[in-house]
């Protein structure tokens, strides 16, 4: 006796999950279409020849997908692959290419990103985020969607696919995210397994625009900075961490250039603190003339360090250890200063501008930017160490002459 025929609802998505058995797939004899759920079917020719077959929506379109005899698939894997079909499809996904997505010695999409980043690893820096950061948005928004495609067979519509559900919510991400898939497939190019690039202008203009308002780094007007130093200098916290936020403002530098010093880098005696190129985000070595204050407060620094040995750091934690990457920034934020450690780089650049009458190249060399115009910087060679060392030894003063002010501090 034939096993009872399951109830098929002829309403598109009400069909019942899992309501196949392998036992009626097995025995079945009447020619027609049954329902297990997920779009689902087994269909049954009047030959007696059994197959599933998967209705999905993909990309607003209703499309079959033929997922093989029951011979071959059994009543699970249909299912399981199913599952996944829908999921994909309701991620922008196009399961219907599954088979067309590889060409024999061809580079998937992940293998590609993979040894793009290996390559670009060389030129970022040591110790620093990007490398995680192509990794982790890769992973968590592109590899789903095209991690398995040879980059030869990758479309516009389907980095379309990939970049469509987090355009608007996650902007910022996906305008990275475009950029990453795009020197992927540059990198395709060169390598010969295709000669255009998917991830092109055609993306940016098909996509919604959303203008992304710019957010500057929080920063105190430079006439609040001194007192902004005072409440640090009478706060209960751990003197290293103190003395290496007062050299940060003092110097206008950044704050991992800070804590990462060494003191095979400092020469007291010529008051020059030489930071190399690995640490520099310009990746050249940037020589900061040290002002008289700024002196005094190394030579705080070196009572509290741990051993003679050269490369040891020059702030330390309690411990002697090297300080935390966020003591800085919890310090300035527990204090209630409306500021952010970047940002007295900031108050520097105002003063500057404001009050004093340094041009425009000897400020830009103690903030250690970068010369932009290419014609520009192949003629500047030098880099303005005695006027910044004018420049600094003002700024201390100016710090000084403050003193004393109210500091408004946020809520």
């Amino acid at each position: 006796m034939l096993p009872k025929k399951p109830r098929v609802t002829k309403r598109r998505g009400r069909h019942p999950e899992k309501a196949l058995t392998d036992a009626f797939c097995c025995n079945v004899a009447q020619a027609g279409r049954y329902s297990d759920g997920n779009g689902l079917y087994l269909h049954v020719d009047p030959s007696g020849a059994r197959r599933w077959v998967q209705r999905l929506v993909v990309r607003g379109r209703s499309r079959a997908l033929g997922l093989g005899s029951l011979r071959l698939v059994s009543l699970a894997e249909a299912r399981a692959r199913a599952l996944a079909n829908r999921k994909m499809a309701r991620e922008g996904g196009d399961p219907t290419t599954l088979g067309r997505r590889r060409s024999p010695g061809v580079p998937t999409f992940e293998e590609a990103a993979i040894r793009v980043v290996d390559v670009y690893s060389g030129a970022w820096r040591q110790g620093g985020k990007t490398a995680g950061q192509w990794r982790s948005s890769l992973r968590d928004y592109v590899f789903p969607h095209l991690g398995d495609m040879s980059v030869d067979r990758v479309t516009t519509a389907d980095v379309m696919a990939a970049l469509q559900p987090i355009w608007t919510g996650k902007h910022v991400t996906a305008r990275k995210v475009h950029h990453r898939v795009g020197t992927v497939m540059r990198w395709a190019i060169a390598q010969g397994y295709r000669t255009d690039n998917p991830a092109g202008d055609a993306i940016t203009a098909a996509l919604p625009r959303r203008p992304v308002p710019v957010q500057h780094r929080r920063a105190l007007p430079h006439g609040e900075v001194a007192a902004a130093m005072d409440a640090v200098r009478a706060a209960d916290a751990w003197t290293g961490t103190k003395l290496a936020f007062e050299l940060l403002v003092l110097t206008a530098t950044r704050s991992a250039e800070v804590r990462l010093a060494r003191w095979c880098e400092v020469d007291l005696v010529a008051r020059v603190w030489t930071i190399p190129a690995s640490r520099m985000k310009a990746k050249r070595e940037h020589r900061v003339p040290l002002s008289g204050r700024a002196a005094e407060i190394l030579g705080e620094a070196e009572k509290l360090r741990p051993s003679p040995a050269p490369h040891e750091p020059v702030f330390t934690s309690v411990r002697g250890k090297l300080i935390d990457g966020s003591a800085i920034s919890k310090l300035v934020s527990d204090l209630g200063i409306a500021a952010v450690p970047h940002g007295f780089r900031s108050s520097f650049r105002d003063w500057a501008s404001e009050r004093t009458d340094y041009p425009r190249e000897v400020v830009e060399a103690a903030l250690a930017h970068a010369v932009r115009d290419q014609t520009e910087a192949a003629y500047a060679r030098s880099d303005l160490f005695e006027r910044r060392r004018h420049l600094m030894d003002d700024w201390t003063e100016y710090l000084a002459e403050t003193r004393g002010q109210v500091l408004a501090l946020k809520r």
